[in-house]
């Protein structure tokens, strides 16, 4: 069975479609890794492009990760704490269309079925039993009509999944500096393309791309970004 399979008993469907998982954490983690190594790798190339010294690749580095680590994670927790603001107004409105506007907000719901397929004596039963149970009746508005699932995003956990991504893969291309092996930078650069074919190939479990294609990707994502550093840098060499 593939990850993405689930069975189809009677049982099966019920738990499933009972207890959905939500957007979970991949985005969070992917986005966390990706930008942890590409900014990290991004200051040790153009650091060391511009010949200054390991000690100071490494102060910068360690500042990068633990400063702009704790900024993604803040600016992810509000983000998704404010799409989760967002979506209770907009229950708190449906809630009182529903209560002020009992027959337009009916004629809503006959809408939204209605584009579903749902048509005649079908489509009034099934608006009636849509009606008849309030949080029912307020769930389908909130995605019918404003296109909202009925589940919450998590600030704390998409803040703490983006923080943690970002340190573990923020801090690999620091780890031969901070050994002080010979060739630091070349050892760096091969474990930083390492670090995203490997995030691109893992990626890959939750996509119809193929891992080597995504993998390789990611990778070109990356070094694009580290070049780019890499160059800039050159041109300030002291």
């Amino acid at each position: 069975m593939r990850v993405s399979d689930h069975g189809h008993t009677e049982a099966e469907i019920a738990a499933r479609i009972g207890n959905p998982p939500g957007k979970g954490v991949l985005r969070d983690a992917i986005y966390g890794a990706i930008d942890g190594t590409v900014t990290t790798f991004a200051i040790v190339a153009g650091v060391a492009g511009a010949g200054l010294s390991p000690f100071v690749i490494v102060v910068l580095g360690l500042a990068n990760v633990l400063a702009d680590g704790f900024s993604m994670a803040a600016a992810n927790y509000s983000g998704s704490k404010a799409e989760q603001d967002n979506a209770r107004r907009i229950r708190k409105i449906e809630e009182r269309h529903i209560e002020e506007f009992p027959s337009g907000e009916r004629r809503e719901v006959q809408e939204i079925l209605s584009r579903m397929g749902l048509a005649g004596s079908v489509l009034e039963e099934a608006t009636e039993a849509i009606v008849s149970d309030k949080e029912r009746w307020i769930a389908l508005m909130m995605e019918g009509e404003y296109g909202l699932g009925g589940i919450d995003p998590h600030p704390l956990r998409a803040a703490a999944t983006t923080f943690v991504a970002f340190l573990l893969a923020g801090m690999i291309p620091l780890v031969p500096f901070l050994l002080q092996l010979d060739g630091a930078f070349f050892l760096s650069a091969i474990t930083t393309m390492m670090t995203f074919f490997g995030i691109g190939a893992i990626k890959s479990n939750w996509s119809l791309t193929t891992w080597w294609r995504s993998a390789a990707e990611t990778m070109a994502i990356g070094g694009t970004a580290a070049a780019l550093a890499y160059f800039v840098g050159s041109l300030l060499h002291v």
